[in-house]
């Protein structure tokens, strides 16, 4: 092959390939016009699906929510449904299922419970307020059936029957009189009737059916419970005192004027004062102590061992018995009659023991109380109000509680009765602190505690205690109060003053900012200070403080400090908002307004009061 032929080929080959890469570029312009299409295509499918997505996402989301208020809404109907299955047994009473009757309170209880704590439910105040005044009337139904069953099983004891609970050698003999204990023995009266009372064996009187008691027990708790312990202790002291009263008397213990004791001829004197000093030993072994247990069985709560004034009757006998001492002394003078003279020696001393040994389970009980009763508004408790009722009692028997303690201590006796009174105030005090921690909220605790206090000073300076006590006493605790009242300030209110204040000075620059502060900073902070008022306001007016004077202090120390704040952030930043969109947005309140409704605070209003 020549070489022309050569170069023909060559280039035939040439062309063909150029021809090639020219069908491959159209190729692939084609393919990349292809794929952009597609690319494009997908991108309007995306867009396109998007809101699809959207929905999608809403309906699970909405799905979700259905779910979780399908649940609340079982919750909520349930409560309702046991609070309809309640009020048709507390609409029955209690007289025929008692036990039912019960179990529909505590869940009645329970129910106002779980709506006090769901008030963004829409119906809530209507249940609360439908279930406490049902509550209110099962309590008051309560009361009835408490006192009918009291009354009903409290019958006087029979003497013979309390005789038999008495020692061999203290029963009467066949003739109705207390056996003589030098009788049937050669020792000395005074060495027999000491080692017979020593050793002797008392068996105490069922003075209400065992099977009544525990109805009794739980009746007593509900009341307590419901913060209705005055009601429950007046039915129980005024039903059982009544009784006690009526087996003394059948005994023989009749009441007998100055006069008609000096009437009576000297032999017929003598035998009534034996046998009364006998019937008072029946009385305080027997009786008195058979009522202890009762009390303790029924009401296993505060002030159960002493609530029935049980102390201050052994007070009054322990005084007459005092009182009589010297005239048994003159009567029963001679050495045939010392066994009379220590008969009622020992009735003395015993009441004297009993006496103390009550007054120190007193002061145990105070401290130790354990009732659940909720004082919600932070008020004066229940448990405060009583014991120092009790102490304004002890101090109508001063110079008798003098008497007592030099039997036991020859120390100087009004540092005794001071000591004492120190001791069950600081056992109240004690008390009421660990009550205070049931409080959520802190600045509810101090008011809790303020009041209280307060109420025990303010006793304190009106009764004769502030003599015993003291002024140095009476002070220190008016600090505490003052105290209190300074932690609930600054618990409560710290954190909103913090809100109107602000670092620096400086007026309003053109850019909209003073002090380094931006418009939306101010902003947020007239926000946060109006929610945390509105809060505040919302709570602390359902919150009590009793005495007007204390209230009154209060509100006006609280005043003193946020309204110059306020006033002040007002001036300073408020040209700001005003001149700006919507102001009343963010400035709801002037200082009067804020002023006004601090007057609301701790009136104990309840939430549909204050919507009013």
């Amino acid at each position: 092959m020549g070489v022309p032929q050569t170069m023909e080929a060559l280039r035939e080959r040439a062309d063909f390939i150029k021809e090639s890469l020219q069908k491959s570029q159209i190729i692939t312009d084609n393919m990349a016009a292809i794929l952009g299409s597609f690319d494009h295509r997908l991108s309007a499918l995306e867009t396109a699906m998007r809101p699809t997505q959207i929905r999608t996402h809403s309906i699970r989301r909405a799905h979700e929510n259905i779910d979780k208020t399908l649940k609340a809404a079982e919750v909520i109907l349930s409560q309702f449904d046991l609070t309809r299955k309640a009020e048709a047994k507390i609409l029955r009473g209690p007289h025929e299922d008692l036990e039912s009757y019960l179990e529909a309170i505590d869940q009645l209880r329970s129910n106002v419970k779980f709506f006090s704590s769901n008030k963004s439910f829409k119906s809530s105040d209507g249940v609360l307020n439908h279930a406490n005044q049902l509550l209110a009337k099962a309590i008051s139904k309560l009361e009835e059936e408490f006192r009918q069953l009291l009354t009903n099983y409290s019958k006087p004891v029979e003497p013979d029957r309390l005789f038999e609970g008495l020692p061999n050698s203290l029963r009467p003999s066949s003739s109705g009189s207390p056996r003589k204990h030098g009788d049937d023995n050669t020792k000395s009266p005074t060495e027999h009737q000491g080692k017979s009372l020593e050793n002797a064996i008392y068996t105490l009187p069922t003075l209400i059916p065992p099977r009544i008691i525990p109805l009794l027990h739980d009746l007593a708790q509900q009341m307590a419970q419901a913060g209705h312990q005055q009601q429950l202790f007046r039915i129980y002291r005024d039903t059982r005192a009544s009784v006690l009263e009526q087996s003394v008397r059948k005994l023989g213990v009749e009441r007998l004027s100055k006069d008609d004791v000096q009437k009576m001829q000297w032999e017929v004197l003598e035998a009534k004062i034996g046998n009364w000093i006998h019937y008072m030993r029946i009385a305080v072994k027997l009786l008195f102590a058979g009522e202890k247990k009762l009390c303790d069985q029924i009401i296993d709560g505060p002030k159960a061992k002493d609530h029935l004034k049980n102390y201050f009757v052994l007070l009054d006998m322990y005084e007459i018995m005092r009182e009589l001492h010297s005239e048994i002394e003159l009567l029963f003078g001679s050495k045939a009659c010392i066994e009379m003279r220590d008969s009622a020696s020992s009735l003395t001393k015993r009441l004297a023991q009993t006496a103390q040994e009550t007054f120190c389970d007193f002061e145990e009980a105070v401290e130790k109380d354990a009732t659940k009763t909720a004082v919600l508004d932070g008020t004066v408790h229940p448990l405060t109000s009583y014991v120092i009722n009790y102490v304004k009692f002890l101090f109508d028997y001063q110079s008798t509680l003098k008497q007592l303690f030099q039997e036991f201590d020859a120390s100087d006796p009004d540092a005794q009765l001071a000591s004492v009174t120190t001791r069950i105030m600081q056992a109240l005090q004690n008390n009421l602190d660990g009550k205070s921690k049931q409080y959520r909220d802190p600045a509810l605790t101090q008011l809790f505690l303020m009041n209280n206090i307060h109420y025990i000073v303010r006793s304190v300076r009106r009764s004769e205690a502030k003599d015993l006590l003291g002024d140095d006493w009476v002070q220190i605790h008016r600090r505490i109060v003052q105290q209190h009242a300074n932690q609930y300030k600054r618990v409560s209110w710290a954190k909103i003053l913090q809100c109107l204040s602000v670092q620096g000075g400086g007026g309003i620059g053109g850019d909209g900012s003073a002090s380094g502060i931006s418009r939306a900073a101010v902003k947020d902070r007239f926000k946060t200070f109006n929610v945390q008022f509105e809060e505040l306001h919302q709570r602390q007016s359902q919150w009590t403080v009793p005495d007007s004077e204390l209230r009154e202090s209060l509100r006006l120390a609280v005043a003193e400090v946020l309204l110059p704040a306020y006033r002040s952030f007002l001036k300073r930043f408020g040209p700001m908002i005003e001149n700006g969109k919507n102001p009343q947005k963010y400035i709801r309140y002037s200082p009067e307004d804020l002023d006004h409704m601090m007057n609301e605070f701790f009136e104990g209003k309840t939430w549909n009061e204050q919507k009013r």
